[in-house]
């Protein structure tokens, strides 16, 4: 059990240095979009990278915080009943969850935005917009990435909900 909780503390501190460092993007984002916005109306222009940027940014700090968000429970939820669920009815919806939706479509995201990102980087893909950014695959090998840090997420989510389940089992059989 001991070995568990290691490895979804090791998957939370990769995804809490993550999420901490990905913060940061919101920052350069906003600043990124107030210069492009004062060099839009103040001097009538603006370039296409800029754009591609801004969008570049948002992807990084959408993919990249997945795993953080779910780490801190802030990931899309419908608490129509789960809030009302003990912590072991919270643990068995987590557990199944996890195991048949979460880890097999992150899986198969994974397995399709690799391919996507390997073709991408074989073509050398680019923007195709004049004055674009190159090397587009970068954005898409962060798709990967992203979902791979939120498989590890989800992973230590299905660890600690089987060992509140073996912890809820185990009270139960003592009050017996």
């Amino acid at each position: 059990m001991q070995l568990l909780e290691n490895i979804a503390g090791v998957i939370d501190r990769i995804n809490e240095k993550v999420g901490r460092m990905v913060s940061w993007l919101t920052t350069a984002l906003v600043v990124l979009v107030m210069a492009d916005v004062i060099f839009r109306y103040l001097f009538n222009t603006s370039k296409a990278w800029t754009i591609e940027l801004e969008w570049h940014l948002f992807a990084l700090i959408f993919l990249f915080g997945a795993g953080y968000a779910m780490k801190h429970d802030r990931h899309v939820r419908v608490d129509l009943f789960y809030t009302r669920f003990s912590a072991r009815d919270k643990a068995l919806v987590n557990f199944i969850g996890g195991l048949i939706f979460l880890i097999p479509w992150c899986t198969l995201v994974i397995y399709s935005a690799w391919r996507y990102a390997m073709e991408s980087f074989r073509i050398r893909e680019m923007s195709p917009d004049p004055g674009g950014l190159p090397a587009i695959y970068f954005i898409k090998f962060a798709i990967v990435i992203g979902i791979f840090l939120l498989l590890l997420q989800g992973i230590a989510e299905v660890l600690r909900a089987y060992l509140t389940l073996r912890k809820t089992s185990s009270e139960t059989k003592d009050l017996d």
